[in-house]
């Protein structure tokens, strides 16, 4: 008897990656898969190849509980609820609650690094989801996701045709990985029908400077960039200046600061003990998404 695996969130690119990872790369069976999300019609694609489909909105806890009924295995990708302080651990708990009552059998979360030891502003909902999925006594699989490569393809076209990069992460290192080997990793543990309680971090396999991150970036698109030494309120003034809103300008500097501080310094091997495989370097995905990274229109590089 295969389990049943809902994916919350199915809509988004972290949902679309593993939804596509535990059918292409697991090999598991459409079928055994429930795509969830506020909007269901986004996933008509899905749907029809075979993968089931439900309305999940973690503002209504009845119909989260309806949505997971019958769901031995959910997978609760973090939701971007990030404008308002507090609205997102409310909507995991919600989660939780429901899938408590709807007698889910394990519960998977996707969390960041070190998140009882952080500066940055979200850090707080994931300690506290994390904490509220092992209250609930449901056998779980926490998975803390670096920093992902691709957050960088946001700022970099424009600092590229600057040459400038404002930072405030002074000496400071981090790891980061793909979004795409972040599902890869999520959806072996899904398909793997572990019933254990564990929590991995995801990081990549080097750590980085904000300069070395330069280097590279500079040697991938053929253009100078230098790393111009900013703090936090400098950074954030940038930010806010170049139109993004508050809460987004405050937590692009607390993962600056967090990253200065050291507490991005992380390394582990859990995504080759998840995949088997090594996770792809910075270098290559850059290399990988070089039109998007230098944005000069043209559609080479994917």
């Amino acid at each position: 008897m295969s389990e049943t695996i809902l994916v919350t969130g199915a809509a988004g690119q972290l949902g679309q990656r593993v939804i596509h990872h535990l059918i292409e790369t697991y090999n598991v069976a459409p079928g055994n898969i429930v795509a969830a999300t506020r909007s269901p019609e986004k996933l008509a694609e899905l749907a029809n190849k075979g993968v089931v489909t439900r309305k999940a909105d973690f503002d209504d806890a009845a119909g989260l509980e309806k949505a997971f009924a019958g769901v031995d295995r959910l997978l609760i990708i973090s939701t971007d609820a990030l404008d308002t302080p507090g609205k997102r651990l409310t909507q995991h708990k919600a989660a939780v609650a429901a899938a408590a009552k709807a007698g889910v059998k394990h519960i998977a979360y996707t969390s960041m690094p070190a998140p009882d030891d952080s500066l940055v502003t979200f850090a707080p909902d994931h300690l506290g989801s994390e904490d509220a999925i092992k209250a609930s006594g449901i056998a779980y699989t926490i998975i803390r996701d670096a920093w992902y490569h691709d957050n960088y393809l946001h700022g970099m076209p424009h600092n590229l045709q600057g040459g400038k990069w404002y930072s405030a992460t002074g000496d400071g290192k981090i790891s980061t990985i793909s979004r795409d080997d972040c599902a890869l990793a999520i959806a072996a543990a899904l398909a793997s029908g572990i019933s254990d309680s564990a929590t991995y971090t995801l990081t990549g396999a080097e750590l980085l400077t904000n300069r070395q991150i330069a280097a590279i970036v500079s040697d991938v698109a053929g253009r100078p960039l230098d790393v111009v030494d900013v703090n936090d309120e400098q950074l954030g003034q940038g930010i806010r200046g170049a139109g993004l809103p508050g809460f987004v300008a405050d937590m692009l500097v607390s993962a600056d600061a967090n990253t200065r501080a050291g507490k991005f310094d992380i390394v582990t091997e859990d995504f080759t003990k998840l995949t088997g495989k090594q996770p792809q370097p910075l270098k290559d995905f850059f290399v990988q998404h070089k039109a998007a990274l230098t944005a000069s229109g043209n559609a080479g590089g994917h």
